[in-house]
Order: C-alpha cells, then structure tokens, then sequence
C-alpha cells in the first residue's frame, strides 16, 4: 500500500479521534477513548493511563492487557487496587527509577525497546514480577507525558508491547508511533482538562447551591430539611415517569442532563426563602413572634386572677361568684392555649368564642385606662381558621416563590440549565389556575415543574420537623394528596404513578419515621385509578 494512502488513513483516524475526545461528556469514557485510540493507532497489546493526584502521585486511572483479558479500571466497572505511584522519594527528591515518574518528573518522553535490556537506572523489577505471575513479558514501551495548554504535566500514557500486524511478533515503538501518540496526548489533555475544568466548575456551583441551602438550614432548620428532601422526592417521581411504559406519560423521556437540571431546580426551589423572616417561618403558634405571647395572656390572667380575689376580700362579690368567675377564667385561658395552637381548622362558634373573652376581663393600667382582655392583633392571630399565619404573614410565606423566581432570573443559565427557572418557580402552581404566584395552568406547566409541585406537597404532608405540625403518616398524606387529585390541585397522571410505582413507599424509606409508615390500603385512596392492563411495573 503506498505511503501516501497509509497517511492518508491515518489522517482520518486521527481525526475521528479528535472528534470523539473533543465531544465526550463522561470522563471515564473519555479516558477509555483516549487509552483505547493509542493502543489502536500503535497496535500495541496493553496500555495504562495514569492520572496526577493531589497528593503528588501518580493514580492508576486505566490498566489494559487485550491478550490477557485484562481490563480495570475506566468504564469496566472492576476498581484497580494498585496503590499510586510517589513522584518524589522519602527524602524530597524526584522518583526517577519509574519510568512514569521519569516521564512526569522530567517532561519528556521515554521509548523503551526491550524492558529487560533497559538502560541502566531503570527499576523494572515491578514489572518483572508481574511478568513472572502472569505467564507474560513486557517488552517494548512508550511512556509519553500528558501536557495540558499550560505545559502542566496532568497524566501519564504508558503503551506496552508494540505488535508486527503482519508476523504477531513483538516490536519497538517506531518514531512515527512516538510522534502521533505525543499528538494524541497533547491533544488528550486539553480535553481531559477541559472536561475536569467543567465537572469543577459544576462541583463549586453545586456547593454554591448548597451553601445556601445551609445557610437557610442554619436560619430555620425546618426549612432546611425540606430544601433537601424535595430535590430527592422530585426525582424520584420523575425517574418513576420516565420509566413508564403506559398511560398518557408513556412518551416522557428524561436525558442524564435533563435529571442533573431538574436535581438543580429541586435544590433552588425555595431559594426565596433565605430572606423570610425566622419568626415567620418558624412560626409554631398563632401568638409566636420573637416568643409565644401566649405568655402575656397568662400574665393578664393572672391579674384578672388577682382582681377577683380583691373583689372577694372586699366584700363587692361573694364566694360562689368568685368561684364561679374563677372557673371561667381558667377554661377560657385554657380554651385560648388551645386555639393557640392551630392544629384543628377553627368553627364559627370558636371564633365567636374568642371575641367573648376578648371583651370578659378587662384590665386598667397604670395610668388608669382601661383595655380588653386580648389586642385586637392577638384576636386576629387566635382567629386564624387553619394554621398559624394570618393573612398578612401567608403573604411575607408566599412572596418566597416571586423572590425565588426573580434570584434565579438574574443567573445566566446556559442552555443545558435554561429551565430551571421554570421548574423551581411553578412549585406552587395549581392545575386549575388557582395557584401562585402567576396562575399557570397544567397545560402551561413542565411535567418536571408538575412533578415538584406533588414532591414539595407530599413532603410537607410527612415531615416531622415542622414546629407547628406533626408529620401525617402514609395513608393520611395519600387520602390529603388524592382528595388535591380529584380538586384539581395537582396533576392527576402524575399521581397515578405516584401510587402506581409507589414512589411514596422509596421516600417514606428513607425519610419517614416507621412510626408514620401505616399499612396503605391504594384502593381507598381518594381518586385512584388502577393501572392500565398493560403497565409495566419498573421499579428502579
């Protein structure tokens, strides 16, 4: 075959080489691509790529013998137990006895045509004994060092036993062999530096994320917990969508990039919240500020307290009344602790009750000015008919998603990152349009930014950490989550496979408390909808 023809070939390897070193994502497939393209090009029998760790070493990344079966190491799923290489001695000095260590230590290449006739200060004693229990020999090697665009040295590509194609003997790497693979090499480490640069960069900004996650952990650890179990709550469900072979859903395909962009959106989905007030999130009680003012009341009973027994001394009422104002007062004192609470939706009659006694014991100050038993902010607070909010706090509450959405509108997200906004921001959306903060309706809304909506909720419904609340068991947050179903709250092809897949059963698994982990009965779930005859159950 002319030369020319030969080049010509080689040319476009080199150059379908490229391409893939230039393209590829997953830096254990890039490594394998890189190895496996030098072994080709030089017809060489095994290879091993060594990659500079942090504590001055060299990593053994790849290790690859094709007459032997061998393969560790890269994509192979099999870990390479070979400790890594010193570069420097005990003493400080540079290890130059390794042929690896040589090429790094000193930046240039080595090309070794007999291992066994190998210049004088060479170790290769190694090397030998792994050739004694291995039935094999080491001959011929090319170790050429791994520069990046700044000349640093970032790995090693060590090529063993160069291979006639015709005759199957053993042979030395020829200077052509040294030349193209100190290319390939070269042109391996931008890549390989600019896939690391890029992990990087995505390990620092996933450490930003969680640095604010910590920060409103630290803030109000409720919250904290909840920024958390949403991320892993949401990909759970759409993992089990993405593996759904029936249904109206049955078409939704999620990439790896996709799930690393809904993973991102779950962290930041409730960014909002590093500027809500504590005393509001953290609100336990209706009467909760900076403390429960449910305290205050007590004192004015006490002094309501106080005044009947005056009233008594001094003859303006007698025993049975003061007996009977007594009792009273305590009940009521009682009934408010209660309502203070809010752990029950609060009736006409409870409420008509708390005015009552807002107007029943009056009390003077010093100055001689009469007040009402309660301050027309604690009757507000005490009527609260569900929860522990009052209008007002609901809003400072709710204004977390405009504030979510408008922190995360400010970022320059890339395109691979463009939905996130839309993902974290429509957690609070209903189906119907009822939702906040822009009433989208189902058709306006991702099936990610869908499945967050049932993650947030459902996680809500089960946590234990909430000061105002205790977590609701299985059965309790799916009867809460089907009635939301058949409301039009939440989408109803995700809730099906919500309890098709038992996406609830993963999280209460590794989340709930066995305590809240009741027998479900799917069945009675309000809205279920049984599986199509032909739905594959897929659990990951």
């Amino acid at each position: 075959m002319p030369a020319n023809t030969i080049s010509k070939d080689l040319m476009q390897q080199l150059l379908k080489i490229s391409s893939s070193l230039s393209s590829e994502k997953d830096i254990d497939q890039l490594l394998e691509n890189i190895l496996q393209s030098a072994m080709q090009i030089t017809n060489c029998d095994a290879g091993t790529l060594y990659l500079n760790s942090d504590n001055h070493s060299l990593k053994f990344e790849i290790l690859h013998t094709k007459s032997k079966g061998v393969h560790l190491g890269g994509k192979s799923g099999k870990t390479i137990s070979i400790p890594p290489i010193p570069l420097s001695k005990i003493n400080g000095e540079p290890e130059l006895s390794r042929v690896a260590c040589y090429a790094v230590n000193k930046e240039e290449i080595v090309n070794i045509e007999d291992a066994y006739n190998a210049p004088l200060g060479f170790d290769f004693s190694g090397t030998i004994a792994f050739d004694q229990s291995n039935n094999y020999r080491s001959q011929s090697f090319l170790t050429v060092p791994m520069k990046n665009h700044e000349e640093e040295v970032i790995g090693v590509l060590q090529l063993i036993n160069a291979t006639d194609p015709v005759s199957g003997s053993v042979i030395a790497f020829s200077q052509e062999d040294q030349e193209i693979v100190e290319a390939l090499s070269s042109q391996a480490a931008f890549a390989l530096t600019n896939r690391l640069l890029i992990r990087q960069l995505e390990e620092l900004f996933e450490s930003f994320i969680g640095l604010i996650n910590h920060a409103i952990d630290d803030k109000s650890p409720y919250t904290g917990g909840h920024c958390n179990r949403v991320p892993d709550l949401t990909m759970m469900l759409a993992d089990a969508v993405n593996r759904c072979s029936a249904g109206p859903l049955a078409d939704f395909m999620l990439t790896e990039a996709d799930r690393q962009e809904l993973k991102i959106a779950g962290l930041l989905h409730d960014c909002g919240k590093i500027t809500t007030p504590v005393h509001v999130v953290d609100k336990a009680t209706k009467l909760e500020k900076i403390f429960d003012r449910i305290h205050l009341i007590e004192v004015r009973a006490e002094v309501a307290l106080r005044d009947i027994k005056l009233a008594l001394a001094n003859h303006e009422i007698d025993t049975v009344i003061a007996d009977q104002k007594h009792t009273q007062l305590i009940d009521d004192c009682s009934f408010l602790s209660h309502c203070n609470i809010g752990s029950e939706f609060m009736k006409d009659e409870s409420v008509s009750r708390v005015h009552e006694i807002a107007a029943r014991y009056p009390w003077i100050d010093k100055s001689g000015i009469s007040h009402p038993f309660l301050t027309e902010e604690e009757i507000t607070n005490l009527t609260i008919r569900a929860g522990t909010l009052n209008k007002d706090e609901r809003k400072i509450i709710n204004r977390h998603i405009d504030l979510t959405i408008s922190m995360l509108e400010k970022l320059p997200w890339p395109k691979h990152l463009r939905n996130v906004t839309e993902y974290a921001g429509g957690h609070h959306e209903r189906m119907d349009g009822k939702g906040y903060p822009k009433g989208l309706t189902r058709e306006q809304m991702s099936v990610p930014a869908r499945c967050m909506g049932i993650a947030d909720i459902f996680e809500a419904l089960t946590a234990k950490d909430r000061p105002y609340k205790k977590g609701k068991t299985l059965s309790e947050a799916l009867e809460i989550l089907g009635k939301m179903k058949l409301g039009h709250h939440i989408d109803p092809d995700l809730f099906d496979i919500f309890i098709w897949d038992k996406v609830y059963e993963d999280y209460a698994f590794k989340f709930m408390d066995k305590s809240q982990m009741d027998e479900v009965n799917v069945s009675k779930i309000p809205g279920y909808n049984p599986p199509p005859p032909d739905y594959q159950f897929k659990r990951a």
